[in-house]
């Protein structure tokens, strides 16, 4: 498994490739331009805050900032190997900050979304995580709701709707259902809440229900456009720019009469 130290020279080497490739940008498509951004800057800000955690031993939001970095670069890396050691960096920081504040909401919030990016690498082990996934996930909405625009209900609410249902797993679409709306009443002006459930709403066949948040969800996006802005929201409004899209798309598709021809 890749060391500590091996993934800090590996994120600058990515950083570095990323700035490199930029001079090129216009060769390559749009979508492949963003990607090799967003994960140079991950790549970045996993070694800056990896290095003020090794500095501040101490400081609980250090630990967590560390962690939350160490969430995010691990959706750009596809080796399992790797993704798996820099979750179970992202696991432990996350519990050196609990350990120092047992009450913090980022620190149990971001325990479980780096358990989520172990369990993705795992195979017969991913179902033993979901438990712990659910537990921190609970603790971090009982300690603070808002915390990441809703973050633990949301993070809740999907665990619910994708994990396999029982005896397997915990999966539930009544729970899935409570928790996601849950995130859009505690932070209606977040797009990623009303997202959330239009796509959980047309993958349930629920097409009115998943057209009405979309509708919520583009009253709100001008304002949410205004309000979250800046290099580290681009890559939020690259994903849900285009997962807007194709549940537009898809609800037109939808709405066709039997027999009219689909694109």
């Amino acid at each position: 498994m890749a060391t500590f130290n091996s993934l800090s020279s590996r994120a600058a080497q990515w950083a570095l490739m990323g700035c490199l490739w930029l001079a090129g940008a216009g060769l390559a498509a749009a979508d492949e331009a963003g990607t090799k951004v967003f994960a140079a800057r991950a790549g970045a800000e996993f070694q800056r805050t990896q290095s003020r955690f090794q500095t501040h031993t101490n400081d609980a939001t250090a630990a967590w900032e560390f962690a939350r970095a160490c969430f995010n670069f691990a959706d750009y890396i596809t080796n399992d190997t790797d993704h798996a050691a820099i979750a179970i960096q992202g696991i432990a920081a996350s519990r050196q900050a609990i350990a120092r504040e047992p009450n913090s909401a980022p620190g149990h919030y971001y325990l479980g979304e780096n358990l989520g990016q172990l369990a993705r690498t795992e195979t017969l082990g991913a179902l033993k995580l979901v438990k712990e996934m659910e537990r921190e996930f609970k603790t971090a909405a009982r300690r603070d709701g808002h915390f990441d625009y809703a973050g633990a209900d949301r993070s809740l609410g999907l665990l619910y709707r994708d994990a396999p249902g029982w005896p397997v797993s915990i999966g539930s679409q009544h729970k899935a259902h409570e928790w996601l709306e849950q995130a859009a009443i505690l932070e209606p002006g977040y797009p990623e809440n009303h997202l959330n459930l239009a796509e959980s709403y047309y993958q349930w066949h629920e097409p009115a229900e998943a057209s009405r948040e979309l509708a919520a969800l583009d009253a709100l996006w001008p304002a949410a456009r205004t309000n979250l802005v800046g290099p580290a929201w681009e890559s939020s409004w690259a994903d849900w720019s285009a997962r807007r899209e194709t549940v537009r798309k898809q609800l037109e598709e939808n709405s066709k009469p039997a027999g009219a021809p689909k694109h």
